[in-house]
């Protein structure tokens, strides 16, 4: 059975805000979180680093100021209580059980800039073939020490070709980097939709477009970042972070699945043309 992958962001995507606001920053003693994620844009920008990179050592180092080496559980504790949008926990049964009507196996992916300790906690975690997320090295107690894994909006499109080759294991750099033809990959871009919320989500969203895919810009309340990334033909659709029964993003996807089918359908059509030619 052909398989197609949908692709999530997560914070603000799936999540109505950032993975961190809910314990971690608030623990730290910030009534606004805002306020910690300035300190790490002023820490970037004085060392010329990766926001992500930045983002992950004044986390670690505000934790040991604090007395408290940041742990793995924290992260797990923190995973539990993230919230999600409406209609999410059921989505995926809905979504897999409408792509097998159309002969097709629907594979989730979470592609993130958060932590894969907290999204390996949530309460949908288990209805993803793979999460690609930022991850601490523990040592021995059990305290984190150092980034084991940075994903920014750059580095996510590497996760997008390990889906497109089935190369799914993050330390498999090889297998990766071999020449495979594109008609011999186990799950075409022109078979993956890609779901995010903003500009750091841009590479993947226009990687997937160009491709063949569709990419969908997703909003809460304020649609206008969404409208932009439409209007700059970064994405294909915008729709309401709504994932209920019905909803507009679920009809959309529906949507998506249909032309697939029907992509697949005249190109079945087409290579026995072409072998009654032969």
């Amino acid at each position: 059975m052909k398989k197609i992958a949908i692709m999530y962001d997560f914070d603000k995507t799936l999540s109505p805000r950032d993975m961190e606001e809910y314990s971690l920053i608030p623990h730290l003693g910030y009534e606004n979180p805002r306020k910690f994620w300035n300190e790490v844009t002023a820490l970037a920008d004085r060392n010329r680093m990766d926001s992500i990179s930045a983002y992950l050592y004044l986390l670690q180092r505000k934790y040991e100021e604090n007395g408290e080496p940041l742990q793995m559980d924290a992260f797990h504790d923190l995973g539990r209580a993230v919230e999600l949008f409406p209609g999410v926990k059921s989505w995926f049964g809905r979504i897999n059980d409408y792509g097998l009507e159309k002969d097709f196996m629907v594979e989730h992916y979470i592609i993130s800039s958060g932590m894969s300790e907290v999204l390996e906690a949530v309460p949908i975690a288990k209805e993803f073939k793979r999460i690609y997320a930022c991850r601490y090295y523990y040592d021995e107690h059990g305290n984190a020490k150092w980034p084991a894994r940075i994903v920014n909006y750059t580095t996510k499109t590497q996760y997008m070709f390990r889906i497109n080759k089935q190369v799914l294991d993050e330390n498999d750099d090889a297998s990766l980097n071999e020449y495979v033809k594109q008609s011999d990959r186990p799950v075409p871009f022109a078979r993956m939709i890609y779901i995010a919320d903003g500009f750091t989500d841009v590479p993947c969203m226009r990687l997937v477009k160009e491709y063949g895919g569709k990419s969908i810009a997703v909003y809460n309340t304020d649609d206008t970042t969404a409208r932009r990334l439409h209007r700059d033909g970064r994405v294909n659709f915008t729709a309401k972070a709504d994932y209920r029964q019905d909803s507009d993003m679920e009809t959309l996807v529906k949507q998506i699945i249909d032309s697939m089918y029907c992509q697949e359908v005249l190109e079945e059509r087409e290579r026995e043309e072409d072998s009654h030619d032969q």
